[in-house]
């Protein structure tokens, strides 16, 4: 779908996650139904949004704006996860798998 504004034409395609893909990601992950803040949760949509804009810095490698934010991203999981290694090894270990992460 493309939108015209001021003269300009912008398409809905965006850098963030739907509601569909978030349930998508996260419903293996999820602890229970209204789960949003999980460590686990977290991780997941960090990894969907990840991997969305490393194929976008493949198309646009001069987009640093973003390559910042896919970086800050990546700094975030990474404390996520190690702090989920520290508390609950088992459940880091599920997630690495689940999400083809390395551990």
């Amino acid at each position: 779908m493309v939108y015209v504004m001021a003269g300009r034409m912008f398409s809905r395609k965006t850098m963030s996650l739907t509601s569909k893909q978030k349930e998508k990601v996260t419903k293996d992950v999820k602890r229970h139904e209204k789960d949003s803040g999980s460590p686990e949760y977290q991780i997941a949509l960090f990894t969907e949004t990840i991997k969305k804009l490393t194929s976008h810095l493949k198309k646009n490698p001069k987009d640093f704006h973003s390559r910042r934010g896919l970086l800050k991203m990546v700094s975030k999981r990474k404390k996520l996860m190690s702090y989920l290694q520290k508390v609950d090894e088992k459940t880091f270990k599920k997630i690495i798998k689940k999400l083809d992460l390395k551990g």
